[in-house]
């Protein structure tokens, strides 16, 4: 039985969804865990995955779930509740005597890292360390669903981010290539630092913002931090997504065209994901 979290999916990637569908296809038991019990919870009972529903950051409700279980995939929105949802699903997991948790983390994760959300990803990385539940980061760069989802709230008129210059690189990738690399190391049946490591980098592609907009077939607008945060509340109604994507968005701008040590295409897609990376044209044909 693998426990898969985020399975109802969402706007931004639903890489858990992603994940229930490829290991279904692959025969695989998987029991689902979703927040609501709605018709999203219905449609995953029809293609064969046990539902759960509850809240992840209450252990009542995860602990559960997690009975007989002995890999999972641990993901959680930007929102508020990361650290609750970690301390939980760890503590659960490490009860249950889970070999191997596949969590969803970001490109940067690091006590020094310039969002408080990539901190928080860090403590959370250190937590199911602590917990001994063969833990694999998934490390991952900007999802191609993120940008989607601005330009889709200016009617797809314009792609519209405080990033500076046509020129300022972002690090890509495509959630479909984080489910399958997930999928990849939940199917894998070697232990944690013998066939995965316990940090594994997914990132497809480097792009200019430019170069996404044009992707998308519309212009790059550079807005002011300012103007970005009033259009994100609008878009996100969320202060701790808000928050995340300015200072993400700060980052970058003051990159600029330059580079970053973690500015690069990872193998990881192609070795345990099976396949080459989704470029973002790839992303954008299939996205209209």
């Amino acid at each position: 039985m693998i426990l898969v979290t985020g399975a109802a999916g969402g706007q931004q990637g639903a890489t858990g969804r992603q994940v229930v569908d490829l290991l279904l296809e692959r025969g695989e038991e998987v029991r689902a865990f979703v927040h609501a019990d709605d018709q999203r919870a219905e449609e995953l009972r029809k293609i064969g995955a046990e539902v759960v529903v509850g809240d992840l950051r209450e252990i009542t409700t995860v602990r559960p779930a997690m009975r007989g279980v002995r890999r999972a995939y641990f993901t959680y929105p930007v929102t508020a509740g990361l650290l609750d949802a970690t301390a939980a699903f760890a503590a659960a997991a490490k009860e249950e005597g889970v070999e191997r948790v596949v969590e969803v983390s970001q490109l940067d994760a690091s006590p020094e890292a310039g969002t408080p959300r990539m901190r928080r990803h860090w403590l959370s990385e250190q937590v199911f360390d602590w917990a001994g539940v063969g833990a694999v980061h998934l490390r991952a760069g900007v999802f191609f669903e993120n940008l989607a989802v601005v330009a889709a709230a200016s009617g797809n008129r314009e792609l519209a981010l405080p990033l500076g210059g046509r020129d300022t690189l972002v690090p890509l990738v495509a959630a479909a290539d984080v489910a399958r690399v997930g999928a990849g190391l939940l199917l894998d049946p070697g232990p944690v630092n013998d066939t995965a490591d316990p940090v594994c980098l997914v990132n497809g592609q480097m792009a200019t913002i430019g170069e996404v907009a044009d992707a998308f077939g519309i212009p790059y607008v550079d807005v002011p931090p300012e103007e970005w945060e009033s259009r994100a509340m609008d878009i996100y109604q969320d202060d701790v997504a808000v928050e995340h994507l300015t200072h993400l968005w700060a980052l970058f701008r003051f990159i600029g065209p330059g580079h970053h040590p973690l500015y690069r295409i990872t193998e990881s897609i192609e070795r345990i994901g099976g396949r080459p990376p989704v470029t973002l044209r790839e992303f954008a044909q299939g996205s209209r």
